[in-house]
């Protein structure tokens, strides 16, 4: 049975601005992750006056079956699943080619989204990460390490809706965790959207270009 379902990702960010909008204070950036959680991120950023950029995790797809994760990478970090790698039996040559692979995808997509404008800052800062949503929570592990190697002062890790034990899960990596939903019956993020329409990276440069004037 489906508890409250998010209108879509505005909605969704609305919500999620006014949860996290007392847990934080200071010098504030607000980062995404493409595609989803640069839409829920947007109203996230303007509530709290805060440059919007975006971190670039990547799954790190298991052999002959790229849809199963047995990791992930942010620029310069990467996450592994040791019980997959082990079950799966992954070499690690394929791992260093996959991850190789994945940074190179994260370079090209952070150049087209950020369309010659540099970087927000980060060091020094609290770093809000937004997602749609957290599942397995190997990218969004990714995205928080990326940010607290960058010198963030604190990392909260901020979305609509994850598993209950997302908190727990993210805990370690995270100064604090704000979730709007956690439903015991948690299959997939979509799921607790009416629209869950994919993001273009066209409609990302879009909102990051208009976040940024």
């Amino acid at each position: 049975m489906i508890g409250h379902v998010f209108r879509d990702r505005e909605e969704a960010g609305l919500r999620l601005a006014a949860a996290v909008a007392d847990r934080v204070s200071g010098p504030v950036t607000v980062l995404a992750i493409p595609r989803g959680g640069v839409a829920v991120a947007v109203p996230v950023a303007k509530a709290l006056g805060a440059p919007l950029d975006v971190v670039i995790p990547r799954k790190l797809g298991a052999p002959d079956n790229p849809e199963l994760a047995i990791g992930a990478v942010a620029p310069g970090v990467m996450v592994l699943n040791e019980r997959a790698v082990r079950q799966l039996g992954v070499p690690r040559d394929y791992i260093e080619q996959e991850a190789l692979r994945q940074e190179a995808e994260i370079a090209r997509r952070e150049a087209a989204y950020r369309g010659g404008r540099a970087p927000a800052p980060v060091a020094g800062r609290t770093v809000v990460v937004v997602d749609d949503g957290v599942a397995t929570g190997a990218t969004a592990v990714a995205a928080l390490r990326w940010a607290r190697a960058a010198g963030a002062d604190r990392v909260v890790f901020a979305a609509p809706v994850g598993p209950p034990s997302a908190p727990a899960h993210l805990g370690p990596e995270a100064d604090d965790v704000v979730l709007i939903e956690a439903p015991i019956h948690f299959l997939a993020v979509g799921e607790w959207y009416r629209d869950f329409d994919q993001v273009s990276d066209e409609e990302v440069v879009t909102m990051l270009r208009e976040a940024g004037r």
